[in-house]
């Protein structure tokens, strides 16, 4: 594939929010860009979504194309890989309600994660950190860091347990929100 840049990477062309995935959310050399960001070709070579969008209408966002929502959404898969597809279809709807709005939304969830994977990560969270802020809902997530900044964070404990105590938390708030956060892939 050519060269594809987007002025906004962080969130996908197909819908996908690439800004919380774990390849986003790294240092290391699998870093992404996101979509279409910087070298975005070289990462990702194919990708059947960009070369759809390249026969038909040039958008941004698939929303914006003349003919979604086409097959890929009627049919979409909603499990998981390095991101979860399971809210991309309302993710797209809100995007083409107000993306501006949508895309405020997106970058305060993108703070979170990165406060929860630089304070709270032991090796093994930023995968279930990733999902949990792309799937719960931002007002709970804003509820969420509060409690750890005015509770966790100043105890005198071992870090170890409050990510365990931090974990049971998002737990906790993704079951009344009757979301599953282990992968469904």
């Amino acid at each position: 594939m050519k060269e594809y840049t987007r002025e906004y990477p962080l969130f996908s062309l197909c819908g996908l929010n690439c800004g919380l995935c774990t390849h986003y959310q790294t240092q290391g050399k699998s870093k992404c860009p996101g979509c279409g960001g910087t070298d975005f070709h070289l990462r990702h070579p194919t990708c059947s979504v960009i070369t759809c969008n390249q026969k038909h209408d040039h958008v941004e966002y698939c929303f914006q194309c003349s003919l979604y929502p086409c097959e890929r959404y009627r049919s979409l898969d909603s499990g998981d890989t390095y991101i979860s597809y399971r809210n991309v279809l309302r993710d797209m709807d809100l995007a083409k309600d107000n993306l501006e709005l949508y895309q405020s939304e997106l970058n305060k969830k993108i703070e979170i994660a990165e406060f929860l994977i630089d304070n709270y990560n032991d090796g093994r969270r930023k995968s279930f950190y990733c999902k949990a802020v792309n799937l719960l809902q931002l007002t709970a997530l804003k509820d969420i860091v509060n409690e750890i900044n005015e509770k966790l964070a100043t105890q005198e404990i071992l870090l170890d347990e409050k990510i365990e105590l931090i974990a049971a938390i998002f737990e906790a708030q993704a079951k009344k929100e009757n979301i599953e956060l282990k992968s469904q892939k």
